[in-house]
């Protein structure tokens, strides 16, 4: 195989010259095939700018640059041959009145020789000019004529046509421009020492900005392993907890008839939210141990400073991330795609929007009075898919009747009235007899989860209505669900047609929202404060009331009473007022008004998966 050899021809054919091309042919009228095939390819060409001095166009150059009269080589020649002829007339002329002089005086030596004989000195070498560069080529005619100086022009009077001159106005221009010029230069020479100093400032503030960023690098890298050691100290100290959330299940399920219990793990409290309730509880959609903790209080008599804090099941003595607010904190929510946003309301009718990326404890985003803040505390928000023009945006609903939909555009919080709700059939006296409408309250809303425009409203009169983002002038349907305020509205994650709510009348009902009347019922014995689905299944859900009760349903297994009925916090002056599924975990989170947030784990009765 090696002594076979496999020969190849190189020919000058370029394989891709195109082979079939035809030319219509007018004489037989008809389109015939090329037998001229062009197989030469370029690969490379430039056009090049030098001229050979022997050229025609290199003999007007050189001619054009040494008289600098741009004459036509005929007429140099007739010139130049004109002048031969002259000079040869007058060196005929020289040697013939020579030879008469010589006649005439003394006989000629040896030495001299005669003038006839005597050869011509040669003439002399005219340097050449070289041709002119054609990029960079002026002619004489568009150069400025070169101005004399000043004083050569003033020893001579001038005259009034002179006054009037070209001349005159250039030399006016001339004097500004050279005044100009000394004072630039003066300018500089004064700009010297500042700017030495300055640079002698710059070093040192640059030293100090180094020496800082090498302290917040320093100060990062040990924050960085404190925060390790901190996690790996607590876990030593609450290993049984952190057992317990791992591994244990309860085994008495077995023997208990579908009951079951409430586990408590590990309890989270600040010793500055102390005299603050918990107002609202919400879980990171990406961190699936992080939870943000609003505190405000819903004491209308005793408002003051709010705290908003986030803890990780990781670190249950101290919270990841602390914020202060002016006004107490109402309601918050995390953003799906972007788990490091935060929307914020406050009980002053402020909302805003905090960015865990930030080093900062102010907000990145907050409405104002210009912006069209609500009037009354805002009870919820809830962030929304991105509008047409791919910009963040996210709902709020207040006391003051309004659903306002806010719109992060350029760095700014734009606001825009959704639906203003009224209380149908409710006409306030004002002076003179007038007739005032009177606006409802709301306290609570929800979004579907797969239609994007319906949502739900629950009110201060204790009506759940049925809304849609298209109509902003009236609603799509009313249910009288409640006596009193509905505390909570939520829709089912997994039926789409059923909704829960809860009320500070003591009860908890179920809906379809098709139908008028509630599906379930059910009377807690005390005003309910916030209920949850679970999100295993569509049979459980979870409530919480004023009496520091929690109680976990599964319609699956009893439609009538609770699985777990479990007293998880003190009970002497103190309510729990809201709970929250964990996402992944069998854990559910109670925050109550001592500013304490309480996690439990599941046992096996409570999260069976439906079949």
């Amino acid at each position: 195989e090696l002594k076979e050899e496999f020969t190849r021809v190189l020919t000058a054919n370029n394989p891709h010259a195109p082979k079939n091309i035809v030319r219509y042919n007018f004489t037989e009228r008809a389109y015939c095939p090329l037998s001229y095939i062009d197989h030469m390819a370029i690969h490379f060409s430039l056009n090049g700018n030098m001229i050979h001095k022997d050229s025609d166009e290199g003999r007007r150059q050189s001619i054009r640059s040494s008289t600098g009269s741009e004459k036509a080589p005929d007429e140099t020649s007739t010139v130049t041959s004109e002048q031969a002829e002259v000079k040869d007339e007058e060196s005929a002329g020289d040697t013939q009145a020579a030879e008469e002089e010589q006649e005439e005086e003394a006989p000629v030596t040896e030495e001299v020789a005669e003038p006839a004989e005597a050869e011509e000195p040669p003439p002399p070498k005219v340097a050449e000019k070289k041709l002119a560069n054609q990029f960079n080529f002026t002619e004489r005619a568009t150069r400025t004529i070169s101005n004399p100086m000043r004083e050569k022009a003033c020893q001579s009077e001038p005259t009034p046509r002179e006054v009037f001159s070209a001349t005159a106005n250039q030399w006016i221009i001339y004097d500004a421009y050279m005044e100009e010029l000394q004072k630039i230069e003066m300018s500089k020479e004064k700009e010297k020492p500042k700017a030495q100093t300055a640079k002698k400032e710059e070093k040192k503030k640059g030293k100090k900005l180094t020496s800082l960023e090498s302290q917040s690098d320093d100060i990062n890298k040990i924050s960085k392993a404190a925060k390790i050691v901190e996690r790996m100290v607590n876990q030593n100290t609450f290993d049984d907890i952190a057992q317990d959330f791992k591994y244990f299940e309860d085994a008495s399920d077995e023997y208990r008839d579908h009951h079951g219990t409430l586990l408590p793990l590990w309890k989270f409290q600040y010793d500055k939210t102390n005299k603050l309730a918990v107002t609202a509880i919400s879980w990171n959609p990406k961190h699936k141990d992080l939870f943000a903790v609003g505190y405000g209080s819903y004491n209308f008599r005793k408002q003051g400073q709010g705290m908003l804090l986030l803890y990780t099941m990781k670190n249950p003595s101290f919270p990841e991330y602390v914020f202060r607010s002016e006004s107490g904190v109402m309601c918050l929510d995390f953003h799906n795609d972007h788990p490091y946003l935060l929307a914020v309301g406050f009980h002053d009718g402020n909302v805003a929007i905090y960015n865990l990326k930030k080093a900062t404890s102010q907000p990145s985003y907050k409405s104002s009075a210009k912006s069209g803040k609500h009037t009354e505390p805002v009870w919820q928000v809830k962030w929304q898919k991105n509008d047409m023009d791919n910009n963040l945006n996210f709902f709020s609903i207040s006391s003051d009747g309004r659903i306002v939909s806010w719109t992060l555009v350029k760095n700014e919080l734009v606001h825009t009235d959704v639906i203003t709700l009224s209380q149908e059939g409710t006409m306030m006296k004002g002076p003179e007899e007038l007739q005032l409408q009177v606006f409802g309250c709301g306290t609570s809303f929800d979004f579907h989860k797969k239609i994007d425009y319906l949502f739900l409203v629950g009110t201060e009169e204790g009506k759940i209505y049925k809304c849609s983002k298209h109509y902003s002038s009236h609603v799509l349907d009313v249910f009288d669900a409640h006596q009193m305020a509905v505390d909570s509205v939520s829709w089912n994650p997994y039926h789409l047609k059923i909704f829960i709510s809860c009320s500070s009348d003591w009860t908890v009902k179920i809906w379809d929202h098709t139908i008028k009347a509630p599906m379930f019922y059910f009377d807690l014995n005390s005003a309910v404060g916030d209920v949850a689905w679970s999100p295993y299944s569509s049979t459980v859900f979870a409530a919480v009331t004023a009496d520091c009760k929690a109680y976990v349903f599964d319609l699956s297994i009893n439609k009538y009473e609770p699985l777990c009925t479990q007293l998880v916090v003190a009970t002497k002056n103190n309510k729990i007022t809201h709970i929250q599924f964990n996402p992944v975990y069998p854990v559910v989170i109670i925050g109550d008004e001592r500013g304490h947030v309480t996690s439990l784990k599941l046992s096996p009765n409570l999260r069976k998966m439906p079949k």
